[in-house]
């Protein structure tokens, strides 16, 4: 939800300050959040099974009472011990791909990897495909002897707006999905997002056919989708591993997440620019093939 927050907040402040300071006050400004953030990292508690495993039983015990204190709690009576099999398990890499826990891993470094490429693709797209109109699609061609782009650089208020409008999809996508993992699963939820994005997705492939407000409530959803499919996978992830391996578990399939995010542009704002419908077709499949992996999840979690 808070990054659905930061996503709106940065479109607000881009749309105040990039006609009249440029981009690179809109950098400064949007940087300030993450200095204060590491300004009052020392102030955030550690996590009592690290302080455990690491030997700091006291630093643990001092947590758990501030967090009893701070819900007018008292704590349990007896000592706080770790488990014999934790304080020899950290958590290793190769634990991540055991004979146990290799399929799981697997299809969800499938999953995240598609999620983050379709995630971000819709966020990089959105522009190009406001700018689109009849015309331009019909010139889009990367062969082309012109040196001059076919988009106008700068984007209008109006464009702004819209932005902002299928940012905040990403509200709806997250509290339908809250809702949903509980009724039908977290798997099935995954499943269904991804394959609704795919059709919404197809619709996008027409960009040239649509009006503005159908192109408009087509990010939307696709955008809503997408955002909904990363919360339920942040969910499901930590609760289908093991303690000892839910960190690590998490970082790896964080870790390909970005591997999809980073070459997400040479389809949304690189071969965009050459086939709109390729450029969605290559989209579905990928959302389709991360519908299957979630399906064949070897675990339902609640």
């Amino acid at each position: 939800c808070f990054w659905a927050l930061g996503a709106c907040f940065e479109v607000a402040i881009a749309l105040i300050v990039m006609p009249n300071f440029g981009w690179r006050w809109l950098l400064i400004l949007s940087s300030i959040p993450l200095f204060i953030f590491a300004v009052i990292t020392p102030w955030l508690p550690e996590s009592t099974v690290f302080d455990m495993t690491a030997g700091r039983t006291d630093r643990a015990i001092s947590t758990l009472e501030r967090v009893a204190r701070e819900n007018k709690k008292s704590l349990p009576l007896g000592r706080l011990v770790m488990d014999r099999f934790y304080q020899g398990h950290h958590g290793r890499f190769k634990d991540v791909l055991s004979k146990e826990m290799c399929r799981t891993s697997a299809l969800l470094w499938l999953v995240w990897m598609s999620t983050a490429f379709c995630y971000y693709g819709v966020v990089l797209m959105t522009t190009e495909l406001f700018h689109t109109s009849s015309e331009q699609c019909s010139t889009w061609n990367m062969n082309s002897d012109e040196d001059t782009c076919q988009l106008d650089c700068k984007l209008r208020r109006s464009d702004y707006i819209d932005l902002l409008w299928t940012t905040l999809a990403e509200f709806p996508g997250i509290f339908s999905t809250v809702f949903a993992i509980e009724k039908i699963g977290r798997r099935k939820t995954m499943a269904c997002q991804l394959v609704l994005f795919a059709i919404v997705i197809c619709f996008l492939g027409r960009t040239c056919l649509l009006s503005r407000a159908a192109l408009t409530i087509a990010v939307f959803l696709a955008r809503g989708l997408i955002a909904g499919v990363f919360q339920a996978a942040y969910v499901y992830t930590p609760e289908v591993y093991p303690t000892h391996l839910r960190s690590i578990g998490v970082s790896a399939c964080s870790a390909m997440a970005r591997i999809g995010a980073m070459i997400t542009p040479y389809i949304a704002q690189v071969f965009l620019q050459w086939s709109i419908t390729g450029a969605m077709i290559i989209y579905a499949t990928t959302a389709l093939c991360a519908a299957i992996a979630t399906l064949a999840l070897p675990v339902e979690t609640k």
